[in-house]
C-alpha cells in the first residue's frame, strides 16, 4: 500500500522534474536546427527575457494563468517573441480553459512540429519555422473545424493589434 506520504512525495518530484527546462532533451534543440533566424545563446539571452530564453530556446513551459495573452481578444495577430514570425491569427484564438492561449490553426508555413518524449511521454511539439523557438504543444482535442488545439506558452508571443 502506498502511503499519501510517498505519493505526495513522488508528485512533488514530478512537478520538480517538469520545471527543469530541457532536462531530457539534450539542450538547446532548437539552436541545433537550421533556421533563417540564428543566434548563439549569449545573443539569445540579450534578445529575450529570462522567460522568454527558458521558454523558447530550453522548452520550458510557463505557469498556467500567467499570460496575459489568455484575456486577449481584440482583432490581430500573435507573433513570435523570438523573431517576430506571423504565428496565428486572433480569429482562430478560443478558449480551452487550459490556462494556455490556445488556437485551432496555425498560419500558413508559421510552424514547424517535432516529437517531444521528454518526462516519458510523446507529444507534439511546435516551433516557429523561423527561429525554432518552442511554443508549445498541439493536441488532438480542438474544436471544429480542424479539431487542434495548439496550446500556446504566451510568453513565447506577443500579440499586435490589427496585423
Amino acid at each position: 500500500m502506498i502511503s499519501r506520504r510517498k505519493l505526495l512525495g513522488s508528485a512533488g518530484l514530478v512537478v520538480l522534474v517538469a520545471a527543469l527546462p530541457g532536462l531530457f532533451a539534450g539542450g538547446d534543440e532548437a539552436s541545433a536546427a537550421n533556421y533563417p533566424v540564428t543566434m548563439t545563446p549569449e545573443q539569445w539571452k540579450k534578445k529575450l527575457t529570462p522567460g522568454q530564453y527558458a521558454v523558447l530556446r530550453q522548452a520550458a513551459t510557463e505557469g498556467p494563468g500567467t499570460s496575459p495573452l489568455n484575456g486577449e481578444h481584440r482583432a490581430g495577430t500573435f507573433l513570435c517573441a523570438g523573431c517576430d514570425q506571423r504565428l496565428f491569427s486572433s480569429k482562430t484564438k478560443f478558449d480551452s480553459g487550459t490556462g494556455w492561449p490556445s488556437f485551432w490553426r496555425p498560419l500558413p508555413k508559421a510552424i514547424g512540429t517535432s516529437t517531444d518524449r521528454t518526462l516519458g511521454m510523446s507529444r507534439t511539439e511546435v516551433h516557429c519555422a523561423r527561429c525554432g523557438g518552442h511554443l508549445g504543444h498541439v493536441f488532438d482535442d480542438g474544436p471544429p473545424p480542424t479539431g487542434l488545439r495548439y496550446c500556446m506558452n504566451g510568453v513565447a508571443m506577443r500579440f499586435v493589434p490589427g496585423v
